[in-house]
């Protein structure tokens, strides 16, 4: 994920999958995500890597998939 803020310059935040099964949704899990996140008071930043581990559990999985807690917190464990 590219994040282009104002006229810093672009921040490259690498993905978070492990095993591509399937991209479906994922995009849509990160917007969702990082609209939350920014939403709840996150920097642009913070909002862009808590949506890309998101997007990399959902590619984990095969078809349209969602994501928990659980899973989404073992993304920063591991």
């Amino acid at each position: 994920m590219m994040l282009l803020e104002g006229d810093g310059a672009p921040v490259y935040v690498q993905t978070m999958a492990r095993e591509v099964y399937d991209v479906t949704g994922a995009g849509d899990t990160g917007d969702c995500y990082a609209c939350g996140a920014l939403a709840a008071g996150a920097s642009m930043i913070e909002a862009a890597t808590l949506a890309n581990h998101a997007a990399g559990v959902v590619v984990g999985k095969l078809g349209t998939a969602t994501t928990n807690a659980d899973e989404l917190l073992a993304t920063f464990e591991s």
